[in-house]
């Protein structure tokens, strides 16, 4: 029994709440056995002596139940109830009340439970303290319950050793917390220790592991480059190309595990500097190009002219990002095409935020798989994609470093049509010059003929190579064989050195990672080495170590420049070409000998926008003005007896109308579903980076705010406002949006504003009668026969989203239009005079032209437009409808 209880309260793993319990408990039983003593020694009532001896007895009985059985926190919730409610009371009313020791054991009491009980069960226990406390001074004070006395010898006694035992149990107490918080101290340091340690471990292996597994795969690249350079038969080449992507793959693979380590470590870090965007860009879509010819798809790209000629960032980082979208959209796409666009903002204090976006037309991504789209090692629909090589670490290493970059990365995709990818990343601008039209002739971003091609040639040259691989030195030799370039070789920075003494060389390529002497240390020497022939030769890194800042190191420590294993063929040829001097170099064919292939361009065409605003039929826009400014118009949907008509695309108001009057026909109109919306949405994204959908009040009978809400849920870059009004009120904010996002607003700015600005739109209608309200079910009939028979004309109006019975004109229609007229335009200070919306339902032009009169006579507004209702509009107001639409000085 006490070696268990000794182990539980020794066991580190526990929690340190029932280690306190256990000891206090044990301290409490030792306390209360030696108040039960005490209570002897003072001659204690024989009945208090009793009712403790019991308790003590029962708490024992607990304790060890709770401790056997493992179920302390019961346990000391048991104990803490019948001291608190029983046990306490009773000694406070039999120990001499206020003048005894038991109000400090109240105290004692709530320490004890804030110690031992967690959750909202601690609080609980503790207001049944307080509350315990309270009735018990209360009830001693009104005399309602009888106190047994102490006399003035026993009451100094009984607090006295009250108050010893409680310091003694709380310094205990307080002692083993501070104890075992110092030991869970030091086991988290030791701890963290060891996991720094491993981290440290991880990193070696990674970095290791990346190194020598570059190295035979630099052989079997180079050896294969030579096989695919040799006139050998098509099964040959076959194969050869087969192992050529098998070994990028590999590379890629071993890639994405070093960069997923780093993150992991926290040891990811940027290396920023100057770049031309133009040929980093031309370097990623001229390895992409292959790729997306090889699937017959179509690779289109779109550069902003605006895009500055030279920017301030991590490049290296910037184009695995990108290649990794393009990769996957490439990879997951069977047919169509390849989108890729880059635009940015307008520079801020000398930043600029580039948007890259990658639109493919392949299979899409479902909407619940959306949220695990960059967890690592996480591939979404897995079944449909098993063939799809690949180990789900892509997305997660791009999504790591763009919000390393301070960026942001967003997905737009509608499954089995497709997906856009949207990369914002802010970066520093060093040439504000605009890269302007890239010339297809002469300029970036088109790729190379496949085949090689001899570059250049140089037999006067001489270069050293210096690795410690001969494989290694035997690939750069075959490589460089057409060049006719001699070529020295050397096995150590040793060897290299006894070389450097004796012959001047042009280029010396040298390894990094060489035992006893490394690559760093060789150049060092050789820029320093006494009577040495090449202190100012150009010595490039040969390196398997990947990365921005790898490459950071090597510019720090002196090379002119490096190059990454596996070696390619026209990068070796490439960087020697630039490096050699240029009178030994004689360059065969033109450079820049392009072809175009499969890559289509539309640098001449209208580019993506950056903000798309989008509506409903229902927010009665003129046709030229939804034209503009480019305003994507969903159309309601208009039910009759004949069958379901796009709202002002397959029929218009007079018509609708009509036929409503000749065969007295129930019409029902209804808002396109999630699903339409989704569609609508995803097509406009084509053509955007964002959308705001601005929809018809969410309030009125058949609205499709719903809808349009569910339905970017799908999307990242949809916004949908909930205008709270209908037809051209709706329209007026609509334009504004449309006006902010001209000027280059952001989305939260547009959406901001148009929020705000809700409160000051006024949509109202003064309608001839209540009919068609009635025969849609909006009003009753009884109250549309009222009102027509009376000559009452409603005027509607809409407050707080909802269509509301704003008012009640009398008397002829002439007469009613004029009282309408005359209430709304009342307060001409106070109202913005930039429009002036009149749309109308079955109104004659001259009727039009007398209620413009009158509106100008009151307020002057810039401009007025006559607005024919939409359909889905005109069926519910009827003929003889129309509504001064306007907004308020904001």
């Amino acid at each position: 029994m006490i070696r268990r209880w000794l182990h539980i309260i020794k066991d580190k793993d526990r929690d340190i709440r029932e280690r306190l319990f256990v000891l206090l408990s044990s301290i409490a039983l030792i306390a209360l056995l030696l108040v039960i003593l005490i209570g002897f020694v003072i001659r204690e009532s024989p009945t208090d002596l009793l009712i403790l001896s019991l308790f003590f007895v029962f708490c024992t009985g607990i304790v060890v139940w709770s401790i056997f059985l493992d179920m302390i926190q019961i346990g000391s919730c048991i104990v803490a109830a019948v001291a608190t409610i029983i046990l306490l009371p009773f000694t406070y009313f039999t120990g001499g009340g206020i003048r005894g020791g038991c109000p400090m054991w109240f105290f004692f009491m709530a320490f004890l439970i804030c110690m031992v009980i967690e959750g909202y069960t601690k609080w609980i226990f503790l207001v049944m303290d307080i509350a315990s406390a309270g009735i018990c001074y209360f009830l001693e004070y009104k005399n309602i319950v009888i106190v047994y006395g102490h006399t003035e010898r026993e009451f100094y006694m009984d607090s006295y050793a009250s108050l010893v035992l409680i310091c003694a149990v709380v310094g205990i107490m307080v002692g083993f917390e501070i104890h075992t918080w110092r030991e869970d101290f030091k086991r988290s340091k030791e701890q963290a220790k060891e996991i720094e340690e491993l981290s440290k471990a991880q990193n070696h292996f990674f970095s290791s592991m990346s190194h020598e597994i570059r190295t035979p795969i630099n052989t079997i690249i180079g050896l294969n480059e030579m096989i695919l350079r040799e006139n050998v038969s098509a099964e040959v080449a076959e194969d050869a190309a087969n192992i050529q992507s098998a070994s990028k793959l590999l590379l890629h693979l071993i890639n994405d595990i070093l960069d997923m380590s780093k993150f992991q470590s926290g040891q990811m870090q940027l290396s920023p500097a100057a770049y031309h965007t133009g040929n980093m860009l031309s370097d990623i879509v001229g390895m992409m190009w292959g790729r997306a010819r090889d699937k017959n798809l179509e690779l289109h790209i779109d550069v902003s002219q605006e895009l500055p000629s030279e920017l301030y960032g991590d490049e290296v980082r910037i184009k695995q990002i990108l290649i990794n979208i393009l990769n996957n959209a490439i990879k997951y796409t069977t047919e169509g095409s390849i989108t890729f666009t880059i635009q940015c903002d307008k520079p801020k204090d000398g930043i600029v935020n580039v948007i890259y976006s990658v639109t493919d037309t392949g299979m899409g991504i479902k909407k619940e798989d959306i949220p695990y789209l960059f967890t690592a090692f996480k591939r979404v629909d897995e079944d449909k994609n098993r063939h799809i090589e690949g180990t789900g670490l892509g997305l997660s290493i791009v999504k790591s470093l763009v919000d390393l970059m301070g960026g942001k990365i967003n997905v737009n995709s509608v499954y089995t049509k497709g997906s856009t990818f949207v990369i914002e990343i802010p970066q520093q601008v060093v040439n504000a010059k605009e890269i302007g039209r890239i010339d297809l002739k002469k300029g970036h971003n088109v790729k190379q003929k496949a085949r090689y091609h001899q570059s250049f040639e140089a037999p006067d040259a001489e270069i050293l190579v210096v690795d410690d691989n001969a494989s290694n030195l035997m690939v750069v030799s075959k490589l460089l064989r057409d060049t006719r370039v001699k070529i020295d070789t050397a096995l150590s920075g040793k060897e290299a050195l006894e070389k450097t003494v004796e012959k001047t060389y042009n280029v010396i390529l040298m390894d990094h990672m060489m035992p006893e002497m490394d690559g760093i240390e060789c150049l060092h020497k050789i820029r320093n080495q006494m009577g040495g022939l090449n202190k100012k030769t150009k010595v490039v890194a040969l390196t398997a170590n990947a990365g921005s800042e790898a490459q950071a190191m090597y510019v720090k420590e002196g090379f002119d420049g490096y190059l990454l294993k596996p070696i390619s063929a026209d990068d070796l040829e490439s960087g020697l070409q630039k490096l050699l001097p240029k009178d030994m170099v004689t360059i065969f064919g033109d450079e820049s000998e392009l072809i175009e292939d499969g890559l289509s361009w539309l640098s001449d065409k209208r580019g993506k926008s950056m903000i798309a605003v989008t509506t409903e039929s229902v927010a009665d826009l003129p046709v030229k003005m939804a034209e503009k400014y480019s305003i994507g118009v969903l159309p309601h949907c208009v039910l009759t007896e004949d069958g379901v008509f796009k709202d002002g695309l397959e029929i218009e108001s007079g018509g609708l109308l009509a036929y409503i009057a000749k065969f007295d026909a129930k019409v029902g109109t209804s808002a396109p579903d999630a699903q339409v919306h989704e569609s609508f949405f995803a097509e406009r994204l084509q053509n955007a980076n964002n959308v705001i959908h601005i929809a018809v009040s969410g309030r009125i009978e058949n609205s499709g705010y719903q809808a349009a809400k569910e339905a970017a849920e799908a999307f990242d870059n949809v916004t949908v406002i909930d205008s709270r009004h209908l037809s051209s009120g709706q329209g007026l904010l609509v334009i504004e949006a449309c006006k902010m996002a001209a000027e280059g607003c952001s989305v939260s700015e547009i959406v901001k504003r148009v929020k705000d600005m809700r409160e000051y739109v006024r949509t109202s209608f003064i309608a001839d009668n209540l009919e068609h309200l009635a025969r849609a079910g909006q009003v009753s009939d009884r109250i549309a026969k009222v009102l027509k028979a009376f000559m009452l004309h409603p005027v509607l109006e809409m407050k707080k989203g909802r269509l509301t019975l704003g008012g009640i004109c009398f008397g002829t229609r002439e007469r009613a239009w004029d009282k309408y007229i005359a209430s709304c335009l009342n307060v001409a200070g106070e109202i913005d005079k930039s429009i002036l919306f009149i749309t109308y339902v079955g109104i004659s032009n001259r009727d039009l032209e007398k209620i413009k009169e009158k509106a100008l006579k009151m307020v002057p507004f810039e401009k007025v437009y006559f607005q024919k209702a939409s359909p889905a509009v005109a069926v519910n107001a009827g003929p003889g409808t129309f509504g001064l639409l306007y907004k308020m000085k904001m």
